[in-house]
């Protein structure tokens, strides 16, 4: 229910409804129909498919101008179908045909509006700092304790005088050792793609064939990310028992659980909510 209006102001009006041409029954009621025989609620669809109510109701009634485009409308009757048990093709079939075909690409974000959560502010990288710290500390006590042995072989001989200078020889003093900090630990990468470590679950997401839109939380429901990905860019996430993954166009993406490639062959605007352990890949 939307906040500030009443059900009723989140029904679809007559007017935006369209009518089928021909004699089967329009998507909006092949849906409800099969919802009701399924003996489920709006609500319970709404719970499992995390589409929200009005939007449902608004399909149910052969209503697509609430899902933001053509194809996140075609994202919503396939999630539909599925919550309700129906083949979605012929359904993305007969909207297809009634709306023109293949859908032009629009915004992700409208999707997602009950999904979106803020993000959670970046915290300090103590790791980072700490090592930084202790490399500190090794290089000042290397150099404090070569200092130091040089200053008493200096004092003890000052104390039995000089040497004569023909038996005199001078060594080189050897300069203080300095070591490099070592660099912050960087984030999950490529490397940690390809160790793959067995206790724990590590997922590698490329919009190798477009942007996506997609959110990854962790085992306790926190957000890892939350934002558009352009094509081309990836992201690595890792957690100790398991990552939860909306993809919004899932055939633009290309994804790797533990070091292997997943084979599924999504479609182009599909939604997809998946769930990966350590030992998957299996699709959750």
């Amino acid at each position: 229910m939307s906040i500030g209006n009443s059900p009723e102001d989140d029904r679809p009006s007559e007017d935006r409804i369209p009518h089928a041409d021909d004699d089967r029954p329009s998507i909006g009621r092949v849906l409800q129909q099969a919802r009701i025989d399924a003996g489920l609620t709006v609500d319970e669809v709404s719970q499992s498919t995390r589409v929200r109510i009005p939007i449902v109701h608004a399909i149910e009634q052969d209503d697509f101008s609430r899902c933001g485009g053509d194809v996140y409308a075609r994202g919503h009757i396939r999630t539909l179908a599925r919550a309700v048990g129906v083949d979605p093709e012929p359904l993305l079939e007969q909207y297809g045909a009634e709306h023109g075909g293949r859908p032009a690409p629009t915004p992700a974000t409208p999707l997602f509006e009950a999904e979106r959560i803020r993000s959670e502010p970046r915290r300090p990288n103590w790791t980072a700092a700490m090592v930084a710290a202790i490399v500190a500390v090794i290089a000042f006590v290397g150099y404090t304790a070569v200092n130091g042995g040089d200053d008493g072989g200096d004092k003890q001989q000052a104390a039995e005088g000089p040497t004569p200078a023909t038996s005199k020889t001078t060594s080189p003093k050897p300069s203080p050792t300095t070591k490099k900090p070592a660099d912050p630990k960087p984030d999950p990468s490529d490397s940690a793609i390809a160790a793959a470590p067995r206790d724990k679950v590590t997922v590698k997401i490329n919009a190798a064939d477009g942007r996506s839109w997609i959110s990854a939380k962790d085992h306790n429901g926190r957000i890892m990310f939350d934002g558009l990905l352009e094509q081309g860019q990836s992201k690595t996430f890792q957690d100790n028992q398991k990552i939860d993954l909306v993809l919004g166009d899932a055939g633009a993406i290309q994804l790797f659980v533990n070091g292997k490639q997943i084979e599924d062959e999504f479609q182009p605007g599909q939604v997809e909510r998946l769930t990966y352990t350590k030992g998957d890949p299996e699709v959750g």
